[in-house]
Formats: structure tokens, C-alpha cells, sequence
């Protein structure tokens, strides 16, 4: 092997003839794949590259399933001392979030606006490291409160994650003024609304969302953008403790980091 060199996709040759492909030694074209950030160093989630001097809030690309296989996230590099990889946010309702199992394993949406970050991505990187969860709440008289969990993992120790419902651990609350309502939703599988995993009630369904689901919920971050209050029952963006069932948030961000940074 060749040191300090990397399959450039954007650049690789092809000879028809001899089917060789060629490798262009790191250098100059390095800048220009993932936002400048050398292919050298290794970018698991947005706390590497908070250690690697990128301390402003914006899209950077990051590499959890290998180097070969970027992927679009909003870093959060301010709130809480930066570092923090965004995978799920809600802003405008501009990104229709009732979608089915397929959409929400993949991933969807846009970072640079709202989108689901995909439950294989997060699971890909709980799977590497020990995580923190933060989720950051504001509604529409711009009050803004957080909850955040020492331990977060998406099917911890499963040998095959969407086996297992992608499996929700959350543990350790701190309270930032939202009070906690995700200890209801811990070891609980996901739902979609076409793919229940809470026996005879579709929470999912009933509720316009897909979430980790308990009979049916505390928390439906991913239900219907509704704009604050609404007279429909609980199919909202809602955080129980906080706003409870007639309100639906303006904005929300839930966003992960490893629990040792520096």
C-alpha cells in the first residue's frame, strides 16, 4: 500500500483497456472533498472534527460507515461546548416527518435545514463510541428549555440492529427547564406508522409520527409541524413535561456527542 494516498471518487480515472484505476497521492485535491478537511484525519462525528479547530456551527460531512461514505450533518459547535452531531431537527415545517419505516431507517431531509439523520447512521455511531444525548427545545414565544442524558445508544449490543426495532437506551437525566419525558420511551423499539411495534395500538398512526413508542408516548419530536396550539390530541411535536399534549413546538434538535470529549 502506497502511504498517504486515498481513492479520489471525484477525480479516479479508468483505462477501458487495461481497467486500471489510478491513485492520486494526498495533497492538493484533499481540500476539496469534506468541506477541507484532510481524508488523513479520521471524522467519526462532529466532536472530531471540534478537536481538529472547526468550531463554527454549519454542515460538515462526516464518515460513521467508513471513509468511502460521507454523510451530511449540521454540527452543533457552540451550545454546551460544541461538538455535537444534530440528528434530528425541526425548524419550519418544511420536511414532512410522517413517513414510513424505510424513510427513517435511510434518513431524510436536509442538513443545512430539518431532517432525520436515518436509525442506521445513529446506530453506526453508537456502535463506536459511548454517547450523550441533548435535546434542545424552543416554542413559538421563543422559550427555550433542554434535556440531556449522560448515556444514549440506538440497538446497543445487537447483532443486527433493525432486527432488534433500532432499540432505544436513555439514561442519566439532567434537567435544562423541560422536565424528562423520554425515561417513558427507554428500551422501547421504533415504530412508523407502517411498521408497529407496540402489539394492537399503532402509535404511530394515532399519533402522526414515528418515534420510540410506549402506549403511546411522552415525547413525539417527529409528529405534525401544528404551530403551537392545536385542539387534535397528541399528534403534535410535543414534549409532555414541558408543553403537553395541545402544543406543538417550534423548533427542536436533538443532537449526540461522546460522553469523553477533548
Amino acid at each position: 500500500m502506497i502511504p498517504h494516498t486515498y481513492w479520489n471518487h471525484l477525480l479516479m480515472k479508468q483505462d477501458p483497456q487495461s481497467l486500471t484505476f489510478y491513485i492520486r497521492r494526498l495533497g492538493v485535491y484533499a481540500n476539496i472533498l469534506n468541506n477541507g478537511i484532510p481524508w488523513s484525519n479520521f471524522v467519526l462525528d462532529c466532536a472530531d472534527l471540534y478537536r481538529q479547530g472547526f468550531h463554527t456551527s454549519r454542515v460538515y460531512q462526516i464518515y460513521p460507515s467508513g471513509s468511502f461514505l460521507p454523510l451530511s450533518v449540521y454540527c452543533d459547535m457552540e451550545t454546551d461546548g460544541g461538538g455535537w452531531t444534530v440528528f434530528q431537527r425541526r425548524m419550519d415545517g418544511s420536511v414532512d416527518f410522517y413517513r414510513g419505516w424505510d424513510d427513517y431507517k435511510q434518513g431524510f431531509g436536509t442538513a443545512d435545514g430539518e431532517y432525520w439523520l436515518g436509525l442506521q447512521n445513529i446506530h453506526s455511531l453508537t456502535a463506536r463510541r459511548n454517547y450523550e444525548l441533548r435535546i434542545d427545545m424552543e416554542d413559538f414565544e421563543n422559550r427555550t428549555v433542554y434535556a440531556k442524558y449522560k448515556l444514549f445508544a440506538v440497538a446497543p449490543n445487537a447483532i443486527h440492529a433493525e432486527g432488534s426495532g433500532y432499540s432505544l437506551l436513555v439514561r442519566g437525566f439532567t434537567d435544562g427547564g423541560a422536565g424528562d419525558s423520554m425515561a417513558y420511551h427507554n428500551g422501547l423499539k421504533f415504530s412508523t406508522f407502517d411498521r408497529n411495534h407496540q402489539g394492537p395500538i399503532n402509535c404511530a398512526q394515532n399519533n402522526s409520527g414515528a418515534f420510540w413508542y410506549n402506549a403511546c408516548h411522552m415525547v413525539n419530536l417527529n409528529g405534525l409541524y401544528l404551530r403551537g396550539p392545536h385542539a387534535s390530541y397528541a399528534n403534535g411535536i410535543h414534549w409532555a413535561t414541558w408543553t403537553g399534549y395541545y402544543y406543538s413546538l417550534k423548533a427542536t434538535a436533538m443532537k449526540m456527542r461522546p460522553t469523553s470529549v477533548g
